[in-house]
């Protein structure tokens, strides 16, 4: 898109309601821009500007009703508070997931007929509390960019756990692999891919590269995955049919696991600390990708909230460090457990 097309799109957007600055942010507005290296021509700084200030109310008007007891978590201002609505869209992915009945054929022909009983025979004795962080599953957060590229940022986490359970050796995955060799399973890199298609890329590929050899570069690029360099391989994956105990179960026993998930807009975007509850990101398709690094609980006894922890791919200035805590038990909260899977090396 051209930089004049932007900027029309962007007034039209912007044009309804647009209202004077209030100069008591001037100082705010200058400090956000320092901390978050944002530089704009003068007519595009004008229309940032009054973005940036409704993301803020937004946030604001959140964040007093959470003082109120009406939200269970934080909202924060951060590097995405200049982003318009049709930005925000564009940064999500379409994530091809498959219908409900061709994915639970995806998932026998993945793990066989067994293994439906081995989920339906749910374990009594999981432990309240998980966190793969601690145990040296979890490599660093990192940050996708413009690039629509969670979806090879899920699943690297995925092989980078199971590697690490196989071999105590954590090694950081090529994200930029799965994005320029994937297209031929399925995915268009920086435009929108699976985690089930990039499981399949390493799977018939023979291995996926390492970070230090074939670096991150936040764009598209020709695929360059060298044999050599293969740090990690895998010999099958497993679909998991949808249910939240099912994850549950493969969380506790098997590590850290890669999920699928609807972003409702402001709440997701400007998250900061507690438990995430959006009611309206029930009924719709999964847009996003993000790791689940374990789940746990908290809050006194007579009223306990459980969660799911995950791992996003926005860097470590979003939400807790880079990481959520997403409601667990409350109806598959976002689809968080409709499209997940884990590799086995």
């Amino acid at each position: 898109m051209t930089s004049a097309v932007f900027l029309v799109i962007l007034c039209i957007e912007i044009m309804s309601g647009a209202s004077a600055h209030d100069p008591s942010l001037d100082a705010e507005w200058e400090e956000w821009k320092m901390d978050y290296e944002k530089s704009y021509s003068l007519e595009e700084e004008e229309m940032r500007r009054t973005v940036w200030e409704k993301n803020l109310k937004i946030i604001k008007d959140h964040n007093g009703e959470n003082g109120l007891g009406k939200n269970g978590f934080t909202m924060e201002m951060n590097e995405f508070g200049d982003m318009t609505g049709e930005e925000f869209k564009n940064m999500m992915v379409n994530i091809p997931v498959p219908s409900h009945n061709k994915w639970k054929g995806l998932w026998k022909r993945s793990v066989g007929y067994g293994g439906l009983l081995k989920f339906m025979d749910w374990r009594k004795d999981l432990p309240e509390y998980v966190n793969w962080r601690k145990e040296g599953y979890v490599t660093s957060v990192r940050k996708q960019g413009k690039c629509g590229s969670c979806w090879a940022f899920a699943a690297t986490g995925a092989i980078e756990g199971q590697m690490y359970r196989k071999t105590g050796k954590l090694t950081p995955l090529s994200v930029q692999n799965l994005v320029d060799c994937s297209k031929p399973h399925g995915n268009n890199g920086c435009d929108w891919g699976n985690t089930y298609n990039a499981f399949q890329y390493v799977l018939h590929n023979g291995g996926v590269e390492a970070e230090a050899t074939y670096p991150y570069e936040r764009k598209e690029g020709p695929c360059r995955y060298d044999p050599k360099n293969s740090a990690a391989k895998i010999r099958e994956f497993v679909a998991l049919p949808e249910g939240e105990d099912v994850l549950m179960d493969a969380v506790a026993t098997k590590g850290p696991i890669a999920a699928g998930i609807y972003v409702f807009r402001h709440s997701f975007l400007f998250y900061k600390r507690g438990i995430y509850h959006e009611p309206n990101c029930n009924n719709y398709v999964v847009n996003h990708a993000v790791l689940v690094v374990g789940y746990g609980q908290e809050g006194n006894e007579t009223h306990r909230e459980s969660y799911w922890m995950i791992k996003n791919s926005w860097g470590k200035k979003w939400g807790l460090n880079g990481y959520m805590k997403l409601a667990k038990d409350w109806n598959n909260l976002c689809q968080i457990s409709s499209y997940a899977q884990y590799p086995i090396v």
